[in-house]
């Protein structure tokens, strides 16, 4: 088991984030303290960040896609705009103009 070594996670659920290579906004909606995908997925992940750190499963507006990256990989996105994505309204109960507000549902990758 891959033991976190990059300290606490810097992103919530509910945060809206920017990736800082692919520059999408996104919206987190879970986080693992560390890489817990399998070996095949990471080293196929063009960039492939320190396994060791926390990893968000982040919704990426305007598409239905599920990224998952790494803390080192993200960066806040205080733009306040909504995130469009058909999972939001599944996993979040409002937003509040800067943050949405997670419900009990729970994710599973």
């Amino acid at each position: 088991m891959i033991a976190p070594t990059q300290g606490p996670a810097h992103f919530r659920p509910g945060q809206l984030v920017r990736h800082r290579r692919y520059r999408y906004r996104g919206l987190i909606v879970d986080v693992t303290p560390f890489c817990v995908a399998p070996d095949e997925w990471y080293h196929l992940n063009q960039t492939q960040p320190e396994r060791n750190q926390p990893w968000y499963h982040v919704l990426v507006h305007g598409t239905e896609t599920v990224t998952y990256a790494a803390q080192t990989s993200l960066i806040n996105d205080d733009s306040g705009g909504i995130i469009e994505h058909p999972l939001v309204d599944a996993f979040f109960s409002k937003f509040t103009g800067d943050a949405y507000v997670r419900n009990n549902r729970p994710w599973t990758a």
